[in-house]
C-alpha cells in the first residue's frame, strides 16, 4: 500500500486546529492528492468540526480560482457527500470546470435526490456546463440524452421549489428544444422578478436571435437587475443591433450594469463596440478601465482566429 508522506499527514492533521490560520503555502500542497493521501484526509475531515470544514472549502475554492494550477477535484467529490449541505454546494462549485462525464450521475441524484434545496439548486446549475457541451455536439449521445431529460423533467415539475426550477432553467437553456423555449419564455412572462431574470439569462445561453428583440427593450427597464442580465444576454447572443444601446449602458449609474454591457460589447465586437470601448479605457473610474481593457481583448483574439 502506498505510504502517506508525512508532510501531507501533519498538514491535514493540522486541519482540525481551529485556532490556527489555513496558510496559502500548506492548502497548496493538498492540491493532486494521490490514492492513499485521498483516503487519510477523508479520514481526518470526518472529524473536522462544521465550522473550520466550511472555512477550509471555500478557502480551497478561492485559492483554486486565483490559480488554475490548484486542483483540489479529489477533495471536492469527497465533500459531495459531507452532511453540511452548505458544503455540499461548495464542493458543486469547485467542480464547475470539471467535465468528467462520471460527474453527471452523481449531479443528476443530487438534484433529484438530495434533501437540501440549495443543494438541489446548485447541481441542476452544474448541469448546465454538460447542457452546453451536449449542444456543442461535445458529449455523448447517451449522457446528453440523461442530461436533456433530467432538466426537462423538471421544467415540467410546477412542484419543484422556485430557486432549483430557474436553475434548471438556466442549465437547460443552451438545448435548442421547442420545450425549452417555451419555458424560456413562461419565466419571462412570471410575476416573480427573479424568475425573469433568469429567464434573459437563459435567452443569452440560448443563443438564439429570435430573443433580441425582448432583450434590447429590456436595456432600458427601470430595474438594473433586468438591465445587467439582458446586458450579459446581449452579449452571448453576439448581434450587432444591440451595440447603439449597449453604448448606452456603460454610462449606466449602476456599476454592475456598466461592467454587463462593457463586457458584451467585448464578446460583440465590430468597429463601434470597439471604438467606444477604446473611449472607455480613459474613464476616470479605474473599473471601467478594467473593464473595457478585458472586453479589447477579447475582441483583438476573436480578430487573431478570424
Amino acid at each position: 500500500m502506498e505510504a502517506v508522506p508525512t508532510n501531507i499527514k501533519i498538514i491535514v492533521d493540522g486541519l482540525t486546529d481551529s485556532e490556527k490560520p489555513l496558510g496559502h503555502g500548506k492548502l497548496a500542497d493538498l492540491s493532486n492528492l494521490s490514492s492513499a493521501e485521498e483516503d487519510y484526509f477523508a479520514q481526518v475531515w470526518n472529524s473536522i468540526e462544521l465550522t473550520q470544514r466550511r472555512k477550509i472549502i471555500n478557502r480551497m475554492v478561492e485559492m483554486a480560482e486565483e490559480n488554475f494550477e490548484l486542483n483540489y477535484d479529489i477533495i471536492y467529490k469527497h465533500c459531495l457527500s459531507d452532511p453540511d449541505p452548505e458544503i455540499r454546494v461548495k464542493a458543486i462549485e469547485g467542480l464547475w470546470e470539471n467535465q468528467e462525464t462520471l460527474l453527471i450521475s452523481t449531479f443528476i441524484r443530487m438534484l433529484n435526490e438530495d434533501k437540501s434545496e440549495i443543494v438541489q439548486a446548485a447541481a441542476a446549475k452544474a448541469l448546465g456546463q454538460f447542457a452546453l457541451l451536449a449542444e456543442l455536439k461535445k458529449l455523448g449521445p447517451a449522457s446528453s440524452s440523461r442530461v436533456s431529460q433530467t432538466l426537462l423533467a423538471i421544467l415540467n415539475d410546477p412542484s419543484k421549489p422556485p430557486e432549483v426550477w430557474r436553475r434548471a432553467l438556466e442549465a437547460a437553456a443552451p438545448f435548442s428544444l421547442p420545450e425549452v423555449k417555451r419555458s424560456i419564455r413562461e419565466a419571462y412572462q412570471s410575476p416573480d422578478a427573479k424568475t425573469r431574470n433568469s429567464a434573459l439569462y437563459a435567452m443569452g445561453r440560448n443563443c438564439d436571435a429570435a430573443w433580441l428583440p425582448i432583450l434590447i427593450k429590456e436595456l432600458t427597464n427601470p430595474d438594473p437587475d433586468i438591465r445587467y442580465e439582458a446586458a450579459g444576454a446581449c452579449g452571448e447572443i453576439c448581434d450587432e443591433e444591440a451595440v447603439p444601446q449597449l453604448i448606452k449602458l456603460t454610462q449606466d449609474k449602476d456599476p454592475e450594469v456598466q461592467h454587463s454591457a462593457i463586457i458584451a460589447l467585448g464578446k460583440i465586437g465590430g468597429l463601434k463596440a470597439k471604438a467606444h470601448l477604446m473611449k472607455c479605457v480613459n474613464s476616470p473610474d479605474d473599473n471601467v478601465v478594467e473593464a473595457a481593457e478585458i472586453a479589447l481583448k477579447e475582441i483583438d483574439t476573436e480578430d487573431e482566429v478570424i
